[in-house]
């Protein structure tokens, strides 16, 4: 008989998921190859899941919960578990993100993590620590999905130009970011901004940072350094940025501009496939 690891469904929200799926499994009489033919993964995959050796994506619990008719509660679950894989330091600030009702932020080096395509987020995160690069691109996906929700939280972007311009990834995954950025100039809740290299000194030369605004909590206003976020709702702090992010605003095209921008950066530097000699420079 295989020795089954057993879990402490305690322990984290992976292992909460991996217990429930084995508990919820054998109670339907299936082994794991009979629920990995019904929802078209392997046998493997599943009792890996099951061991919390690997994370379940949220395709794959919609998929359990249809199969073992769990009315729902493995996608529930699956946004804690997946939440439990991006860096301890930054889950607090995960959490009230979800929880705002107005985000803005100012980004002076790469696209906002909400609105990254799946293929920049990877090219980006692997530039970092990469033994649990397939765990954090699912993990900022399911971030993205407050801008889905039926009253999502109204998102105010100001880009600097060279988020725009710097290729990450490469000519397609560039051209498909971009194009992803410009279809949001018509989404109600979502508004972005460019800030052109032409304006030159400006008001938060000293980098990015985002401040969440609540119903019923104080802001917040959140910066990072090399290894750590940081969240502060000092009242000085808050209302130096918010004068800050209003002059960014102001320097800045207007939502429209900002989109022709984009789409002009798109076209003239990611609009053909390169040849094999070519390399994509913005």
């Amino acid at each position: 008989m295989a020795n089954i690891r057993e879990l402490d469904p305690s322990a984290s929200p992976l292992d909460y998921f991996g217990y429930e799926l084995r508990r919820k499994r054998e109670e339907a009489g299936l082994r794991l190859n009979d629920l990995g033919s019904a929802i078209f993964c392997t046998g493997s995959l599943i009792g890996q899941i099951e061991t919390a050796k690997k994370v379940p994506t949220r395709e794959f619990a919609e998929r359990v919960d249809a199969a073992l008719m769990t009315d729902g509660g493995f996608s529930r679950l699956v946004g804690l578990v997946l939440r439990s894989q991006l860096p301890s330091w930054f889950q607090p600030y995960a959490e009230l993100e979800a929880k705002a009702t107005y985000i803005s932020t100012y980004q002076a080096q790469v696209v906002y993590g909400l609105l990254q395509t799946e293929a920049y987020a990877r090219a980006l995160l692997a530039t970092g620590v990469t033994d649990k690069l397939d765990e954090m691109v699912a993990a900022r996906m399911e971030r993205q999905r407050i801008l889905a929700r039926e009253q999502p939280p109204l998102t105010w972007i100001v880009l600097d130009e060279a988020a725009i311009r710097r290729p990450i990834g490469g000519h397609e995954v560039m051209r498909e970011q971009l194009a992803h950025l410009a279809g949001f100039l018509d989404h109600k809740w979502v508004r972005i901004q460019v800030l052109p290299f032409a304006v030159g000194q400006h008001a938060s030369l000293a980098g990015s940072f985002n401040t969440l605004r609540f119903d019923d909590h104080p802001d917040l206003v959140y910066t990072e350094d090399l290894i750590s976020g940081h969240m502060t709702a000092n009242p000085d702090t808050v209302r130096e940025a918010a004068l800050r992010y209003a002059h960014l605003q102001a320097s800045a095209l207007s939502v429209e501009d900002s989109a022709a921008l984009i789409t002009r950066v798109m076209e003239e530097h990611y609009g053909h496939t390169p040849g094999p000699d070519e390399r994509a420079v913005a």
